[in-house]
């Protein structure tokens, strides 16, 4: 009688390969989004806290709007020009070396924005701090392509993109609180302390990075053998496995008019936004809002709207598989709350109602502008086309801030700058519609669109 054996851990009861690698790459995630995430939103916040800044430093250094204006747009000057040399002094001397003498120096230079006194130091410490920032993002992201295959890493983008999000809901009451409950202590104001106070973590968190950080998977400690082989394998299949069947070569790319117009069209609505970005906290105070706190509170209603129409308009259009329209809906939602906003005459809820409602388009704008960008170019020219988009259109910043002070310093209020807002607005829409045709079906995720800055 022949006896046979059963085995009851059959292949069902083994981790496929699939799950592995799910496991694996969830645990990266884990091990390096949390730390850069933070980095992001101090970064954030160095950015734009001069728009809550301003508020308290007319009181006590005499610069005009349109020096305020010059100086938030003169950091787009440094950001453009340094963005590219810096991601290839990462290239060869790696990430840690890298985020160390970005973030140490631009979290120094912020800080010392307290010790402002004249245009000039404003100038080129806020063109500076540009120069500084401009390697974190794009190091960031090319710090992912070494941990995470293409089909993963729009995801861990999207992910380390809401870190913008959030401290753009945080920047408002963080800033107020500042402004008003520091302001003369150890004899400073609190425009003071806010610089010192949101500029010197970047700088402790440059040393944590460089300490925590490894420059790719082979110096991770904290990953097995067994682990790093597997790594390894999926990101070599991946670049094996990888083709493009489009003409469209990077020569082509830079040939292409509809490129140049769809630069423009970025320009139009980023300048747009920062202008806005910029002055919202001197446009609510203009509405009858004196305290600073309860200024930087009513910051956030606008940008709450925004995060919920860019969840919904995003999951909406990855359902109709459609961009171009939807772009330019969400420019019209933001021509027709601006507008809305200045026929109010102030009126603070219908203002900020009506603010929220341009604040639903123009943040739900972005990734579906650069979704409908990846799908235009091909596999060889995206990286360089959304580049060459992305840096050309953060000049608009560079002009319109400085553009915005220079017309409330001759008009005497806002309503002005918010039709230049408008103009610009409407001009993006028409670029869009004019430079990008009816695309075919989509095949970039969200993520990937929400990588663009």
């Amino acid at each position: 009688m022949t006896t046979k054996i059963i085995n009851v851990q059959g292949p069902q009861s083994l981790p496929t390969h699939a799950a592995r690698l799910d496991s694996l790459y969830s645990r990266i995630r884990w091990r390096l989004l949390p730390l850069l995430m933070l980095c992001y939103m101090v970064a954030f916040l160095d950015r734009v806290n001069i728009g809550y800044a301003q508020l308290q430093m007319k009181q006590t250094l005499p610069f005009s709007d349109a020096v305020y204006g010059l100086g938030a747009g003169i950091f787009f000057v440094g950001y453009f020009l340094f963005e590219v040399p810096s991601n290839l002094m990462l290239q060869r001397s790696g990430v840690r070396k890298t985020l160390l003498r970005i973030m140490v120096c631009w979290g120094l230079v912020a800080s010392a924005m307290m010790f402002v006194r004249t245009p000039l130091q404003f100038y080129v410490l806020r063109f500076l701090l540009g120069a500084f920032e401009a390697g974190f993002f794009p190091g960031v992201i090319l710090y992912f392509t070494f941990w995470f295959p293409a089909a993963r890493r729009g995801q861990v983008i999207a992910l380390f993109m809401t870190a913008a999000a959030c401290a753009g809901l945080i920047a408002g009451p963080l800033s107020g609180s500042i402004l008003k409950y520091l302001n003369g202590v150890a004899g400073f104001n609190g425009w003071q302390w806010l610089f010192v106070l949101q500029g010197l973590p970047a700088s402790v968190l440059g040393v944590v990075a460089f300490l925590y950080l490894q420059d790719g998977p082979d110096q991770a400690k904290w990953l097995s053998t067994e682990e790093k082989r597997l790594l390894s394998d999926d990101l070599a299949q991946e670049l094996k496995n990888r083709k493009d069947r489009s003409l469209h070569t990077v020569g082509q790319m830079f040939r292409d008019p509809k490129v140049y117009l769809l630069s423009t069209a970025y320009f139009m609505f980023l300048g747009a936004t920062y202008m806005l970005v910029f002055w919202m906290p001197s446009l609510i105070q203009g509405w009858g809002v004196a305290d600073l706190l309860l200024v930087g509170l009513i910051t956030t209603i606008p940008n709450i709207v925004g995060i919920i129409g860019t969840i919904v308009i995003g999951l909406h259009s990855d359902k109709r598989r459609e961009r171009r329209w939807h772009f330019v809906c969400c420019m019209g939602l933001a021509v027709f709350g601006l507008g809305i906003t200045t026929l109010l005459n102030g009126h603070l809820v219908m203002s900020v109602a009506a603010l929220s409602l341009a604040y639903l388009g123009i943040k739900a704008a972005t990734p579906l502008f650069f979704a409908l960008v990846s799908e235009y170019l091909s596999v060889a020219s995206a990286a360089a086309g959304i580049a060459l988009i992305s840096s050309l259109g953060n000049l608009g910043p560079a002009v319109t801030p400085w553009l915005n002070g220079v017309i409330n310093t001759h008009t005497g209020g806002h309503v002005s700058s918010m039709y230049l807002g408008i103009g610009m607005y409407l001009l993006a829409g028409l670029l869009v519609l004019l430079s990008a045709g009816t695309a075919g079906a989509a095949r970039v995720s969200p993520g990937i669109a929400l990588a663009t800055k």
